[in-house]
């Protein structure tokens, strides 16, 4: 079973009110088991809502705060548990391993390998969002939907 970003399948619930809908991620779940997860949703984030981006502190401790200043860490680390617990608990019940999750790029719940810096310039960074690291805590492998296509065909995933 699989964990995919809600809004890649076209749910409406980015932070701009919109999706993120990606044909090659439609056709990878007509193939698998899958369940799908919005951890800022599941934190309590509405759509539409003030972009947020995750900073890494000085002393290592991550924040998440949106463009008006706002500090939504705890919004995201909880809808990122919620989000894992969802998803255990799917895979649980169909009787399948998680084998992997294909998360929106860049996003600070869902980013792998590379998030924005938190400055709101669109100035890109090497790191992984919050949803991100709980998974690969827990050795769950990780892509986003731009190589979902070359990795799924290259058995990489």
């Amino acid at each position: 079973m699989y964990i995919i970003s809600r809004c890649l399948l076209g749910v409406n619930c980015k932070y701009n009110g919109g999706n993120n809908l990606t044909p090659d991620v439609v056709q990878f779940c007509k193939e698998h088991a899958y369940v799908t997860v919005c951890p800022e949703s599941a934190g309590g984030l509405k759509s539409p809502r003030e972009p947020a981006e995750l900073l890494v502190c000085k002393d290592g401790n991550l924040r998440v705060t949106d463009r008006g200043g706002i500090d939504r860490t705890e919004a995201f680390v909880r809808g990122a548990q919620i989000s894992l617990q969802e998803a255990l608990d799917r895979a649980e019940a169909l009787g399948e391993p998680v084998e992997g999750a294909v998360l929106k790029a860049r996003s600070p719940s869902c980013g792998v390998r590379q998030i924005y810096d938190g400055t709101f310039s669109g100035t890109l960074i090497p790191g992984d969002g919050i949803f991100t690291r709980m998974l690969r805590a827990r050795g769950i492998p990780v892509m986003t939907e731009q190589n979902l296509k070359e990795n799924h065909t290259n058995d990489k995933f």
